[in-house]
């Protein structure tokens, strides 16, 4: 593996004719395969690119992310027992699966292979079963199947949202509501996740829960790195709020008064608490505030955005 020039300098010209390979992608039809695609993707370079978060955090990341990779390929896991999986928690609406898929694409474009990336996402809904001993098998089969054959053939990330689905707490079940099979699924994605890393040290994977304490104690001590994903603070707020204003205003242009610098600074005050996903809907909601407006974008107001804000903080 090699690094990239974009964030350390190196050897990105000697990788494009390797990242045109075509990589073979698995059925999105399996048990609990979401999205399959190579990277690099300009779709996930997008969501990098749009979502916000305090100053740093991103660029930490992304050097932890490609830290792994590097250690990952040199040091026996014996030596250093990295499991490749970088845990983002936090609360709904900061952005933690945007964030996942936006680092796929970076990581995939700063380490170079001589195979392109894979992606992988993995929804752990669907490998739920009511069966008795059903959900075990589509765990064994998607660890110990797809993803080690996919491995085998290259670098590759996995990213289990909502992990908590996935590795729910033994502890905390209780026999009499949750079948066996919840416990028995829970070991078995545990050893699956251990024979990946042991025998794929280029395989990452980027899991995200919005309730860290609902996982099982064993992933959290497999996870190497956990990252708090914080609600956005005064100046992130803003940016997220000029960002989509100024989307609007592109499409609406009269609306360009949402973009007023006084009502920005005005309307982050008025923001606090909120996630990205709040502050981006407070924008929409803004333009139906006015009855007189009649729902018309193009007549929404600055005055219109504190109103929302206002609104949605109260409910919050």
């Amino acid at each position: 593996m090699r690094v990239g020039t974009r964030e350390f300098g190196g050897y990105m010209a000697q990788a494009v004719g390797a990242r045109r390979a075509a990589r073979r992608l698995p059925d999105v039809a399996a048990p609990g395969v979401a999205d399959a695609r190579q990277l690099p993707d300009e779709e996930f370079a997008g969501a990098w690119s749009a979502i916000v978060m305090p100053a740093g955090t991103k660029s930490r990341l992304l050097r932890t992310a490609v830290a792994s990779a590097h250690l990952r390929a040199a040091v026996p896991f014996d030596a250093l027992p990295l499991h490749g999986v970088l845990l983002l928690a936090g609360p709904p609406g900061v952005g933690k699966t945007t964030v996942a898929r936006g680092l796929a694409d970076r990581v995939s474009r700063t380490v170079v292979d001589t195979s392109p990336w894979l992606f992988i996402e993995v929804d752990p809904h669907g490998l739920a079963s009511s069966s008795l001993g059903r959900s075990q098998r589509a765990v064994d089969q998607l660890f110990g199947t797809l993803l080690d054959e996919h491995a085998s053939a290259g670098p590759m990330i996995v990213l289990l949202d909502e992990v908590e689905t996935l590795f729910t707490d033994r502890t905390a079940l209780s026999m009499e509501a949750n079948p066996i099979d919840v416990h028995r699924a829970v070991d078995a994605a545990l050893v699956g996740l251990d024979r990946l890393a042991r025998r794929h040290p280029n395989v990452l994977i980027i899991a995200t829960t919005n309730f860290k304490e609902a996982i099982d104690p064993a992933l959290a001590s497999r996870a190497d790195w956990i990252f708090e994903v914080p609600l956005p603070d005064r100046t992130a707020r803003r940016t997220i709020l000029e960002h989509t204003a100024a989307a609007v205003a592109a499409a609406f242009p009269d609306a360009a008064g949402l973009l007023e610098p006084d009502v920005l600074d005005r309307a982050a005050d008025l923001a606090t608490g909120l996630d990205g996903r709040q502050l981006r809907k407070a924008v929409a909601a803004a333009c139906a505030v006015r009855r007189e407006a009649q729902g018309d974008p193009g007549r929404v107001s600055g005055e219109d955005l504190l109103t929302a804000l206002g609104e949605l903080g109260g409910r919050s």
